[in-house]
């Protein structure tokens, strides 16, 4: 939000400079992340001086061109060749003298500098409107009607404005700050001075001859509506001081009457806006909603159907203007228009954020009204804006002022109590200077006793609804940075503990898989709808439609990080990096039963060699094992200890694990299957993790248990073993952990092997088994008698042949 410096002096006294009301204005809660000055004219006419032409005759050698002599208070007068067809001897003139540099209204920027033309020295430049950016207009040269002396500056005659222009981070809570008038309010209380309302002293109703009857049938949606016309307006270009303002924070003027419209608005926060009567049929204003898919033209000329729960300003006939959001293309303010209705409406912010969200038009007052606006302001801003108008285009107020407001909105009030406020402060504030704060943030105190008092909170502040809102507002004026800390520092919470920081375990996440070996990738959310219709596993029911697509390519969200991340492996193969590691974090979004679910995943993809080629390793694709050793790897990082590895149920690999915790998959794991990765045009073996990010986040920050290293040594023993090829060997990790009477602390496979020797459908395993006791040394008896059990298990669970 662009807040201007002159612009906001019209509300508040303003000595400080611009740093200390920057700082000041941060310090509160009204975060500058930028400040621009902003030039009325680009340069401020740096350079030009007023000038005046002594002689003036035909150029010899050029018929358009012609010499003059100018003094422009050097004592000498300067050569200047002009072509300019109305330069005459006599006239005061803008010159541009040598070095200065001039911004065309149109074109890039140009500096003067010592010429000869056709042959004569030229030594500045006579300048017209369009070359010095104060218009248009490239007829001849700007003749000036002032006494002023040759020489003087011309930024005296024109007197160009530069101003301050904060941008401020404005929060999705302070709706009460959306204006020039909003951000005065906080200034007020932090330099405990008052602000300036517009004087509406001055208003009076000149006449009733052009009454508008307002009948609001949606009093939820509308719970305040005020209007009144002005006739015999004249529509013109708005005053250079009005044009300025706007200018100033980025809006383009358009006519006094919507200037004025636009300047209320960005004054005191208040929406406003002016239908031309002409389009008012029957004299009549209904706020309505219309029926379902009602065609309506808005002002961008586009077609738009309504909802049957859009609110509608119309008519006795027909819609006029989507309240609160946007106008209608026929009965908004054109140069024709010679009356006016002034609408300044209080609209529910739940409606407007919805109809906004639906029809994707995001204006000024739909920012406002979606944040919530003061409900007591539209008189006030409607009184101002008709003054404004009759200021600027004429014409007269030729109606009463119409306000249906049925139920008042009436101010909060909050019971506060001092040790509450001392407690979360964290310092004790004086009584009175509590008392000052929150009055001059109209917040009022009321029932003030020794141990409390209640703030009644006005209706503007909709983000201030409990004790600790008030608490929090106290402490912002006061300052966070003059709470200092206490040699013991202790925190009051209204919560518990925080939960562990997400995006930074996410970091953490991701530079431990990096030092891995593995890459992070980014990839768009968006994705092909023909992905899930060729690959069988995921229903077309759940995609989540894009309404406005950019293309049928982009159609839907993803439903899986498979095909987003078998795009990027498929970019990096085709340009010849066939080893490849990726993880993703990132989201993947399913429609069931007309509700939309959104889950955060992390994805990672294995394809093509372990390593690069090099002499001194052997050459070795990917498997499935390097992908298990890094799932495996990053569950220890989580603490994940007790979990269960069952076979895959995921229709996506051929073959697979998955791990649960309590039943509930963690991560899925395994080989794609050729069919999906065929469908992007990938050709490599591809391994596939794909975690649930939201379970894992769960598993974080549980309690690490240390112990002290034994000191009792360890003892291996290996022992081969056929098994049926569809035994896993979490079956046999987990009759080891039963028989092995915590003696067994590790189990690896060394060797594996398939082949006739041993049957069809036989495997065999090598496997080593790390034994200790930590309570003293192991003996061979104890060892044999483990081992034996062992075997002996393996042998009636698993109908496994020992070999000996």
């Amino acid at each position: 939000m662009k807040i201007s410096l002159n612009w906001l002096k019209e509300y508040i006294d303003l000595e400080e400079g611009v740093e200390d009301i920057s700082q000041t204005l941060t310090n509160t809660g009204l975060e500058v992340e930028g400040v621009e000055e902003v030039e009325e004219i680009k340069g401020s006419l740096a350079g030009l001086v007023i000038g005046e032409v002594k002689s003036c005759v035909p150029h010899p050698d050029a018929d358009k061109l012609s010499l003059t002599t100018v003094d422009i208070g050097e004592g000498e007068l300067s050569p200047i060749v002009c072509g300019a067809p109305n330069v005459a001897a006599g006239q005061k003139v803008v010159v541009a003298t040598v070095g200065a540099t001039l911004y065309p209204g149109e074109g890039e920027p140009f500096k003067i500098k010592k010429a000869k033309i056709r042959g004569e020295v030229s030594l500045g430049m006579i300048c017209a409107e369009d070359e010095i950016g104060l218009g248009s207009s490239h007829d001849g040269i700007m003749v000036l009607d002032t006494d002023l002396a040759n020489g003087t500056p011309a930024a005296e005659y024109f007197n160009p404005t530069v101003d301050t222009v904060f941008e401020i981070g404005l929060t999705p809570n302070r709706a009460d700050a959306a204006s020039h008038y909003g951000v005065a309010r906080d200034l007020k209380a932090a330099y405990e001075r008052s602000t300036k309302f517009p004087d509406l002293s001055t208003f009076a109703i000149d006449n009733t001859s052009r009454p508008v009857e307002v009948i609001v049938e949606n009093s939820e949606a509308c719970p305040r509506y005020s209007g009144l016309t002005i006739s015999n307006v004249k529509v013109a270009e708005s005053p250079k001081w009005l044009k300025a303002r706007l200018n100033s924070i980025g809006l383009a003027p358009i006519n006094n009457i919507v200037d004025v419209t636009n300047y209320v608005l960005h004054s005191l926060g208040q929406p406003m806006h002016a239908f031309d009567l002409s389009q008012i049929k029957g004299d009549k204003i209904i706020v309505k909603t219309l029926e379902e898919g009602t065609p309506f033209l808005a002002l961008d000329e586009k077609e738009r159907k309504l909802s049957s729960k859009d609110l509608m300003i119309c008519n006795a006939s027909e819609g006029m203007c989507i309240a609160g959001v946007f106008g209608g293309i026929d009965s908004g303010v054109k140069e024709t228009t010679t009356d006016v209705f002034l609408e300044s409406a209080y609209f529910s912010s739940d409606y407007v954020r919805n109809t906004a969200t639906r029809h994707s038009l995001k204006t000024d007052a739909s920012f406002r009204f979606e944040r919530g606006t003061d409900p007591r302001m539209t008189v006030d801003a409607l009184k101002w804006a008709a003054l404004l108008i009759k200021e600027l285009a004429g014409g007269e107020i030729s109606s009463e002022i119409v306000d249906v407001y049925p139920e008042e909105i009436l101010n909060q009030s909050v019971v506060m109590s001092y040790k509450n406020i001392d407690r979360l402060i964290g310092v004790s504030l004086p009584k009175e200077k509590i008392r000052s704060i929150l009055e001059h943030l109209d917040i009022q105190v009321a029932e003030v006793s020794e141990t409390g008092f209640v703030a009644v909170v006005p209706p503007y502040r909709f983000d201030v609804t409990r004790e600790a809102d008030v608490i929090e507002e106290i402490l912002r004026i006061y300052g966070y940075n003059n709470i200092g800390l206490g040699a013991y520092s202790t925190a009051g919470y209204l919560a518990h503990f925080p939960a562990p920081d997400k995006e930074k375990i996410q970091e953490k996440t991701g530079l431990y898989l990096s030092a891995l070996g593995l890459n992070e990738i980014m990839s768009n959310s968006l994705t092909n709808p023909d992905y899930v219709a060729k690959g069988g596993v995921w229903s077309m029911d759940h995609n989540v439609e894009v309404l406005n697509k950019l293309s049928e390519e982009l159609g839907v969200m993803r439903q899986t990080l498979v095909f987003s991340g078998l795009e990027s492996l498929k970019h990096n193969i085709n340009r010849k990096q066939t080893n490849l590691k990726f993880y993703e974090f990132g989201r993947v979004y399913h429609k069931v039963e007309d509700k939309y679910k959104e889950t955060p995943q992390l994805g990672l993809f294995f394809t093509g060699q372990q390593s690069e080629e090099s002499w001194s390793v052997d050459k070795k694709s990917v498997d499935f094992h390097d992908m298990s050793a890094v799932v495996h790897k990053l569950l220890d990082k989580f603490s994940v200890l007790d979990f269960d590895s069952i076979p895959s149920e995921n229709q996506v690999f051929e073959y697979g694990l998955d791990i649960r915790v309590n039943g509930v998959v963690l991560v899925s794991f395994g080989k794609l299957k050729a069919k999906l990765t065929k469908i992007i045009g990938v050709n490599q073996e591809v391994f596939f993790a794909e975690f649930n990010w939201t379970k894992m986040l769960k598993q974080y920050g549980k309690t690490s248990l240390y112990k002290e290293v034994s000191k009792f040594p360890e003892v291996r023993r290996d022992l081969s073993l056929v098994i049926d090829k569809d035994v896993q060997f979490n079956q046999i990790m987990e009759l080891a952990k039963t028989e092995g009477r915590k003696l067994v602390k590790r189990i690896n496979v060394f060797s594996v092997y398939e082949g006739e020797n041993i049957g069809e459908g036989k495997k065999s395993y090598a496997l080593s088994f790390i034994l200790q006791d930590e309570k003293k040394t192991l003996n061979d008896k104890v060892i044999d008698k483990t081992m034996n059990a062992l075997m002996a298990s393996f042998e009636k669970n698993l109908n496994a042949i020992i070999r000996k």
